[in-house]
């Protein structure tokens, strides 16, 4: 079974198992410094949807505005030209040491040598994020919030922020890759997959990998609000297929992938 109801399973790298389901304690600063240490000693770190929600000061109304957006994303061309019918947009921020986010222009997406196999140094063109989506008050929060656990990874100034929201469409007649390109790198310092919401799906199952191949993590985002983190530099991740639960209905899976790289 892909699904394990949100319970990371460790695997050897001395980290403790983190319930997505948990409850948040202590202040948002001390949460954020508790998540960097663990990116930091393990490579990778989950925070609960209550963490995230006190981090980001965010509440139940505040989530479903968020979650909103999702029905506003677009086809993804290139996904679908490998058989996987996934919904995106893409916008850009810059991150200041000292917690000033500012919004970029938007230009192609492309990712490094090493990184993605399959779209090495190739300009893939999306759609920007929505104004309403770039004005979001959980993004800008979400966006902070990132920019403390990177913190710990290196003396950056500013930082640049990728985001990427995506929909995974599950469809009953083939497997729906969340990433079609299997195992890879986003050539980042700092990746993270916060779930948005699941409908009618299985599968979906988010895998951290060290260096050397071991799988030292693994978990089926189940519960909004739960944030996975890893650090690029050091981890390889992917994601299980999805399929529809119920094959006379349609099912899909909502996250938003938001990356960090020092500047």
């Amino acid at each position: 079974m892909d699904d394990d109801h949100g319970v990371v399973q460790a695997h050897r790298d001395g980290s403790s198992q983190v319930s997505a389901g948990g409850t948040a304690s202590g202040d948002a600063t001390s949460l954020a410094r508790a998540a960097r240490e663990a990116v930091l000693g393990h490579g990778w770190h989950l925070m609960s949807s209550a963490t995230v929600s006190r981090c980001v000061d965010a509440g139940p109304g505040a989530w479903e505005r968020f979650a909103a957006h999702w029905e506003e994303l677009v086809t993804d061309p290139y996904a679908a030209e490998k058989g996987t019918r996934r919904l995106r947009r893409y916008g850009q921020f810059l991150l200041s040491r000292d917690g000033e986010v500012a919004p970029l222009g938007h230009e192609a997406f492309v990712q490094p040598e090493d990184s993605n196999p399959l779209y090495v140094d190739i300009e893939r063109h999306f759609e920007p994020l929505t104004e309403a989506f770039r004005a979001e008050p959980v993004l800008y929060a979400l966006i902070r919030l990132l920019g403390s656990v990177a913190g710990g990874m290196g003396d950056a100034a500013e930082w640049i922020v990728r985001v990427h929201p995506f929909r995974v469409v599950a469809q009953a007649d083939g497997l729906a890759q969340p990433t079609p390109e299997g195992r890879h790198k986003d050539g980042v310092d700092l990746v993270s997959s916060l779930l948005i919401g699941r409908a009618n799906v299985t599968g979906g199952r988010s895998t951290v990998y060290a260096a050397d191949g071991r799988e030292i993590a693994a978990t089926t985002l189940s519960e909004p609000g739960s944030l996975l983190l890893s650090d690029d530099r050091t981890t390889w991740h992917a994601v299980s297929p999805v399929r529809p639960q119920d094959t006379g209905l349609p099912g899909h899976r909502d996250v938003l992938v938001t990356t960090l790289t020092a500047r």
